[in-house]
């Protein structure tokens, strides 16, 4: 039981190097919609098996066991091993719950504080254009009872010319279309519940831009434009803030730079399926038998502390 819960434990090691190739080697949209669902499935098997583990030590103790309706203790492995792995489940679920807390919180005073930025100003079509001098640009997603801005400050109009202007338009107009802030949010939901998944949320970040920038391209009709956009955006955005500081904002200057310009200079991609996506198929079934699982296992062992299945 216990080997079967770890399984999923250590299989979010193995997504960083898979999502890497993926975003190199499929389509940015498709490779957006594969990590962010396979970093989730992921993430949800981390939750549920330290779930499953923590139940022997909390089954350890006289009101839970009496609550449970135990009549003999719970036999689920070598005692000692059992409890000490399952005082470590209860450790690890607490941090990420602190981490979830924390993040989720430091990024809704983020959120807040954008839109306190364009709270009032005037926007046309959704664009909102905030009188400062640091270049800077990025999409703001709305709500139930605010539409979706794009804004773009006053310095980073002037630092681009009027083609370059209309690309960046359109990436940031993509990122709104799509919905990106949400698997960013979910990749990032996942990095705080597993530490290897944090890496794989900047994979997830990669290909949002990326996509972004392959909309922007084909509303342009010239990919050398969007990534001179791209590269301008960056570099005059470089000193006026930390981009990657941002998660539910993204912006044209977000992620690595550098590798968004080269894909755009290169031939459009194509659509086709890489083995990389099997594997991370592979990956996440695996994660998801061990913890099914391991579960039933588990269920077995309460059965026959509470009398009802005789023991093996």
């Amino acid at each position: 039981m216990i080997t079967l819960l770890l399984i999923p434990l250590l299989l979010p090691w193995a997504l960083e190097p898979l999502a890497h190739r993926t975003t190199q080697r499929v389509r940015p949209e498709i490779a957006l919609w594969t990590i962010t669902c396979a970093t989730t499935a992921l993430a949800v098997g981390v939750v549920a098996s330290l779930g499953v583990l923590l139940l022997p030590l909390a089954l350890a103790f006289p009101p839970a066991a009496a609550l449970a309706e135990l009549i003999r203790p719970l036999t689920a492995g070598p005692r000692p091993l059992v409890l000490g792995v399952s005082a470590l489940a209860v450790g690890a679920l607490s941090l990420a719950a602190v981490r979830v807390a924390r993040g989720t919180a430091s990024e809704v005073v983020r959120l807040r504080v954008a839109r306190r930025l364009v709270h009032g100003l005037p926007d046309a079509g959704g664009l909102c254009v905030l009188d400062d001098p640091r270049p800077d640009a990025f999409a703001l997603p709305g709500g139930p009872a605010r539409p979706d801005r794009i804004v773009v400050t006053t310095g980073m109009l002037r630092a681009l010319g009027p083609v370059e202007r209309e690309a960046l338009l359109a990436h940031e107009r993509a990122h709104l279309a799509a919905r990106h802030h949400l698997f960013l949010c979910l990749a990032q939901f996942a990095g705080w519940c597993h530490p290897a998944l944090t890496a794989v949320a900047g994979h997830v970040s990669f290909a949002a831009e990326r996509a972004a920038d392959e909309a922007a391209a084909r509303r342009c009709g010239d990919r050398g434009t969007a990534a001179q956009a791209v590269g301008r955006a960056a570099l005059a955005a470089k000193s006026a803030r930390d981009a990657a500081a941002r998660t539910l904002t993204p912006g044209a200057a977000t992620g690595p730079v550098p590798a968004r310009v080269r894909a755009l200079l290169a031939p459009a991609p194509v659509r086709r399926v890489a083995p990389v996506l099997l594997a991370m198929l592979l990956v996440c079934t695996a994660a998801g038998a061990s913890s099914l699982a391991g579960a039933v296992r588990l269920h077995q062992d309460v059965e026959v502390a509470q009398g009802e299945a005789p023991a093996d």
